[in-house]
């Protein structure tokens, strides 16, 4: 794109941002813990959801230090309704991998952070740009789509570009100033208006630059990822309701194995245990649960890690 027209991107979209920019409470802080830990939260979870359990959470985790020093079960019951809850256990050996090995200070370099367990290039850019003022570039689904349908003519709604391409516009089209409310925009701008379905085009602020207006089409059909699943539920599904009832079973208590089946889905059948005892050793490697192994298959136990 020519200087002069990307200039007038830049200048377009932020004007958009400024008066029509979504409000949330960890865009008002450069705090470097609390971006992190909206970043992890945002990671597959709407910002509605995140709205309402991110105060609480540093209500009850208000440092790093605090979050380092929690047993993991206590995270774990604290991230109830987040979903994919390894994130949490991710977050944790974060906060203690920061705690021991950078005196609870979360380091403002890329590769420091990089090499921080659970930090990608994304997570690492987001901390940055929002936390440290630096101008580095960002892209998530939001931002790839964006680009993708800006710089080159997409036939399909469902079309993209592969992701070194989107992070090689994006470091060519990052403004020389307020390039954290650059990323943030472009962000909104996918969230809300050049969505993946039904993108509003005739809404968009900066339509006029887009190679993609008027042409796309929706996919013919929409097929689902498919993905390992019981009974015609996905295992993930199935991994969020285990880990929620042994959060109903209070603190540290545990669930024979031999019972959960019954509590996870009507008409579970004791031929199903082999499908019950995989699923609990992925939960039990992600460190979400810990299984205590007795004399007999009666016997064994589950709990929270």
């Amino acid at each position: 794109m020519q200087r002069e027209k990307a200039s007038d991107l830049h200048r377009t979209l932020l004007q958009w941002y400024r008066r029509e920019g979504r409000k949330f409470p960890w865009r008002a802080t450069q705090d470097p813990y609390q971006v992190l830990v909206s970043e992890i939260m945002l990671q597959q979870t709407q910002t509605s959801r995140v709205h309402e359990k991110y105060p609480l959470f540093l209500k009850r985790f208000p440092t790093i230090r605090d979050l380092a020093r929690a047993h993991r079960r206590s995270v774990v019951l604290e991230w109830r309704g987040m979903g994919y809850n390894n994130r949490a256990v991710r977050l944790h050996q974060l906060a203690r991998a920061v705690t021991t090995e950078h005196s609870g200070t979360i380091p403002d370099d890329a590769k420091t952070l990089l090499a921080l367990p659970g930090i990608g290039r994304y997570t690492a850019n987001a901390l940055l740009s929002f936390a440290f003022h630096r101008s580095v570039p960002l892209v998530e689904t939001n931002v790839r789509r964006v680009f993708s349908r800006l710089l080159l003519p997409m036939k399909r709604t469902s079309d993209l570009i592969d992701i070194p391409h989107a992070w090689e516009i994006a470091s060519g089209l990052l403004p020389v100033r307020r390039s954290a409310d650059w990323n943030q925009a472009l962000m909104d701008l996918g969230a809300t208006v050049c969505t993946a379905r039904n993108p509003r085009c005739g809404s968009c602020p900066v339509s006029r630059f887009c190679a993609s207006v008027g042409s796309m089409k929706m996919p013919a059909s929409y097929v689902p990822k498919r993905e390992p699943s019981f009974k015609g539920i996905p295992n993930r599904i199935h991994r969020g309701r285990i880990i929620e009832l042994l959060r109903n079973t209070g603190r540290g208590r545990s669930i024979r194995v031999a019972r959960l089946g019954s509590g996870l889905q009507a008409g579970f059948r004791q031929d199903n245990m082999d499908w019950l005892r995989s699923v609990l050793a992925g939960l039990e490697r992600d460190g979400l649960v810990r299984i205590s192994r007795g004399k007999s298959v009666k016997s064994e136990t589950v709990r929270l890690a």
